[in-house]
């Protein structure tokens, strides 16, 4: 449906797209983007715009017809990364940040399904929120913030995709239930007493501590979850000592982070974390501070929402190149909306050798293949026009 009208808008959103990638900005700093894509908006037809908090934007298209209330989410901000890269003519122009997870991709893809629709008001049926959304990349994430304005709050289904380099060019994955884990993060100072090397006896050894409890942090998956449960808990961090090697230091900081699927893994991996914690410490008489962050929510896909969503793929790209997703262990703020809402989030591939796509996010060297946003923006077409028919 709308297939003309699609492939016209086209160029245009390879042009929004490396716009935005020549102007990357941080969580929480997306002014210019946001100011950016306000514009673009405004220069549509018959789009009702807000702003729901500082960085972020709303768009509402009012369709013709009776119908359900729509949402399309894009994430906007970058990343804290130097590009490298020399054969593109449009890299980032601010040292030091860069559009490495693709989200100038997602923002072009939505404003491109913004002008198609906002042409095609008697295509519609009920209405359609496009949600410009600020902040994925710092937990807990602005999905959080925007959820928090109640302005969602009687949408019937919301939808997001992202474009994935771990995937091959032209491959569209989705599945029902999980589909990104709980991402938390934890940080342990303890605190002990320092002394001489030769002495140990008369210390309280932070390192000596600290070693065990990242040795039995690991017994939390191995040997306290299921095999069948995806729980991954990582220590990334271990700080400690002076540099003097005769110095027994006072204290050690800890910190990783924990990915799980399901409420129960994430309750007792906090748990388990705060019991290993506390054991170790009392019996070496050590004091200690721990911080436990929960981060994002995993997104879950509504079962009801997303076969209806995997038929409309189906009938516009073909059942060859739609794909069973399975479930990553990374984390995603959209969570916050599925949280609440029926939602469905995919996946779309853009991994291409021949044309040098094949680095995965967040690396400086980065790279879609743009022969993606036009399906990027096909998807968001079709499968609002389609949830947005079924009452």
């Amino acid at each position: 449906m709308l297939d003309q009208e699609i492939k016209t808008v086209g160029p245009e959103v390879i042009e929004w797209r490396r716009t935005m990638h020549r102007h990357p900005e941080l969580s929480y700093q997306e002014h210019w983007t946001s100011s950016y894509i306000e514009e673009q908006l405004k220069e549509m037809d018959g789009i009702e715009i807000s702003r729901p908090t500082k960085t972020s934007v709303l768009g509402i298209i009012r369709g013709a017809h009776p119908g359900r209330k729509v949402g399309l989410r894009a994430d906007i901000d970058a990343l804290p990364i130097q590009e490298d890269r020399n054969d593109l003519d449009f890299t980032s122009e601010i040292d030091g940040r860069m559009h490495a997870c693709a989200h100038d991709a997602h923002a072009a893809m939505l404003l491109g399904a913004a002008k198609v629709l906002s042409q095609n008001k008697d295509h519609i049926h009920g209405e359609i929120y496009l949600i410009f959304q600020h902040a994925e990349e710092m937990p807990p994430g602005g999905a959080r913030e925007m959820v928090a304005t109640g302005q969602f709050d009687d949408l019937d289904v919301v939808f997001a995709q992202h474009i994935m380099t771990t995937l091959p060019v032209g491959e569209i994955h989705i599945k029902s239930g999980p589909v990104t884990a709980n991402s938390d993060i934890f940080n342990l100072t303890i605190t002990g007493k320092g002394g001489h090397s030769s002495q140990p006896e008369n210390s309280i050894d932070p390192v000596l501590i600290g070693s065990r409890i990242v040795s039995q942090v690991q017994d939390i998956v191995s040997r306290l979850a299921s095999p069948l449960d995806n729980l991954v808990v990582s220590v990334t961090n271990f700080h400690a000592g002076t540099g003097a090697e005769n110095v027994i230091p006072q204290t050690a900081k800890i910190s990783g982070s924990v990915r799980s699927a399901s409420k129960e893994m994430r309750e007792l991996a906090k748990e388990k974390i705060e019991a290993i914690t506390k054991a170790n410490c009392e019996i070496y008489g050590a004091a200690y501070d721990l911080d436990y962050t929960y981060g994002v929510t995993s997104v879950i896909n509504d079962e009801a929402e997303t076969t209806k969503v995997k038929e409309t793929l189906t009938e516009t790209f073909g059942a060859e190149r739609v794909k069973e997703m399975i479930m990553m262990m990374g984390g995603e703020d959209f969570g916050a909306f599925t949280e609440n809402l029926p939602g469905v989030y995919i996946m779309i591939g853009t991994y291409n050798e021949e044309k040098g796509c094949i680095y995965p996010h967040h690396h400086p060297k980065f790279k879609i293949d743009e022969d993606v946003l036009i399906d990027g923006v096909r998807t968001h077409v079709n499968v609002a026009l389609g949830l947005g028919r079924d009452r």
